[in-house]
């Protein structure tokens, strides 16, 4: 399994278990292929975060925006 880069690592720092849940298969995911960022995304809704590989981000990149 891949290592978290330190930005990833930074990022999950501080963030409730449900969150990490939800967002880290993503991060690892990019971290294992090195090629895209992370694009996390905030629904007021139901559905709470969701995060997928972002190709207009860099590899090591989190983006946090609100869909």
């Amino acid at each position: 399994m891949s290592e978290l880069p330190a930005s990833y690592k930074e990022f999950l720092a501080g963030k409730s278990e449900m969150f990490i849940n939800t967002v880290r298969p993503v991060l690892l995911q990019s971290a294992a292929d090195k090629l895209h960022g992370v694009r996390v995304t905030y629904n007021p809704g139901s559905t709470g975060h969701q995060a997928h590989l972002d190709d207009s981000l860099p590899y090591g990149v989190v983006f946090e925006d609100i869909d």
